[in-house]
């Protein structure tokens, strides 16, 4: 699939903005500490991939209650579903000056039913010609997405038959659907009901 930039300017998407604030002083800190272990942009990017997947529990498989959508407060309180996630991951990838863009797939329960919109990022690491999407939601028992800049290794593989589909646009800041179902939720039981199914 070919992954499509909302700005044909790159350097877009190092942006910081009011989701993606990575200029706030705990994303600078998070970042430099993954640095120091991780100083070339690869392995950068690998180390804040697996932080945020792991270190970060979504909060539909925890049970947290708290809704996060701004990058410094998903890494403050540790909690996110995979919308906010993608926001930090996104946050810190700029942070070390390394272009991240937000992107989506539609998805279904395995009738077809109950589409809901899932949340990705994708990175474009110094001397790749093309983005790389990466899953970091977090793994559970059937899910076992990974960093990778070959084949693709998301959390799940769309399936056309059911509706499901790819959404090849790049944004810089999350889609105008998915931010304002994040704001408008006062706790994660309405965000689970209020979800958005579209772009």
């Amino acid at each position: 699939m070919e992954l499509i930039q909302q700005s044909p300017d790159v350097n877009a998407y190092l942006a910081a903005g009011e989701a993606v604030d990575h200029e706030h002083p705990l994303v600078r800190e998070v970042s430099d500490r993954l640095a120091d272990d991780h100083p070339d942009a690869y392995s950068y990017a690998e180390a804040a991939y697996a932080y945020v997947r792991d270190a970060i529990p979504h909060s539909m498989d925890s049970g947290d209650l708290r809704v996060t959508w701004r990058a410094s407060d998903v890494l403050r309180r540790r909690t996110g579903i995979c919308y906010a996630k993608s926001i930090a991951y996104a946050a810190l990838l700029r942070a070390r000056g390394i272009p991240a863009a937000l992107c989506y797939q539609r998805l279904t329960e395995d009738d077809g039913s109950d589409p809901v919109i899932h949340g990705l990022v994708a990175v474009l690491l110094p001397g790749e010609s093309a983005w790389a999407r990466q899953d970091v939601r977090g793994n559970k028992p059937g899910v076992d997405a990974r960093f990778s800049l070959g084949e693709e290794r998301l959390a799940w593989t769309v399936r056309p038959e059911l509706g499901e589909a790819d959404h090849p646009e790049l944004y810089v800041e999350p889609h105008p659907a998915v931010l304002g179902a994040l704001k408008a939720a006062p706790d994660r039981p309405h965000l689970d009901r209020t979800l958005p199914a579209e772009l």
